[in-house]
């Protein structure tokens, strides 16, 4: 006899949330509602999951295809508002340092001047023309594979500026479908005592309210469907989103199906959803 299906329901709720799912360094994008990597990335740093799966003696988070294989589901109670801001990184002038000479030899050709005009090494307070509107901060410091000396790898001068968009103020009800009941007991248990810091698609974005919201029996569609909809949600209908089988009747393929969270070969494939009108009871008050 098949186990009857089981549903962990998890309340995405924050300031700000963003689940992008293109994301070029530049223009980082936010979907209208989280994904499936972005949750599964979730329950696999609240179980303390390493990127490139390397075991020590004492881990035992479970590997990411026990995850994946979970169906997912998301319905959106409170859709929010799309935000943007700008941010900059690797600009600016700094104070020179003793370690910037050290650490970039081309640095410290355009220094020499200037601190035998200053008498000294007059660091921090340098103003000779070969220094102005010149360098910033190094980066990527390592030793060299010749001499071990330290050097800058990176000592780029001009900033990368990127656009970053954001849901304002949106909550979410995320849902995982499985026969293994423990499973979800133990991801429930994970979300109350995270192993890892834990954010709302991308790092600063942090859950405002618990995020475990229950373990309930049924499908991902009647579970979503009859669970009531979380404080100051817009009035049903509510969209919501589903797994559904490849192929099925007004279904469509997303990018989202998390392969590996590995730091440099991060991988997804293509997964079938269907979008969703349900009418969830109000909340009880």
């Amino acid at each position: 006899m098949t186990p009857a299906p089981h549903i962990l329901l998890i309340r995405l709720e924050a300031l700000l949330q963003s689940w992008g799912n293109r994301s070029p360094y530049n223009d980082r994008d936010t979907l209208t509602r989280p994904t499936k990597s972005g949750v599964i990335g979730l329950l696999a740093a609240a179980d303390g999951h390493d990127r490139d799966e390397i075991r020590e003696d004492a881990d035992d988070f479970l590997p990411l295809s026990d995850l994946a294989d979970l169906r997912f589901g998301v319905r959106a109670d409170r859709p929010g508002r799309l935000t943007s801001d700008f941010q900059t990184s690797g600009g600016g002038t700094y104070p020179l340092r003793p370690r910037d000479i050290i650490t970039d030899p081309a640095r410290a050709d355009r220094a020499a001047a200037a601190l035998a005009e200053d008498h000294g090494p007059a660091f921090g307070h340098l103003r000779g023309p070969g220094l102005t509107d010149w360098y910033s901060a190094p980066k990527n410091i390592a030793p060299h594979p010749d001499t071990h000396t330290l050097i800058a790898t990176n000592s780029k001068r001009y900033p990368q500026v990127s656009r970053r968009w954001y849901l304002a103020d949106a909550a979410f009800l995320a849902a995982v479908e499985s026969t293994d009941k423990a499973l979800l007991r133990r991801l429930a248990d994970r979300l109350h005592t995270p192993r890892r810091l834990l954010w709302l698609g991308r790092k600063h974005c942090a859950p405002t309210q618990p995020l475990a919201h229950g373990i309930r029996p049924g499908t991902l569609e009647d579970v979503l469907a009859t669970t009531p909809l979380l404080p100051r949600s817009r009035p049903a209908p509510t969209a919501a989103w589903v797994e559904v089988d490849p192929g099925t009747a007004g279904s469509s393929t997303i990018n989202d199906q998390p392969v590996s969270f590995a730091n440099h070969t991060r991988t997804r494939a293509m997964r079938w959803e269907q979008r969703l009108s349900l009418t969830p009871p109000q909340e009880n008050r």
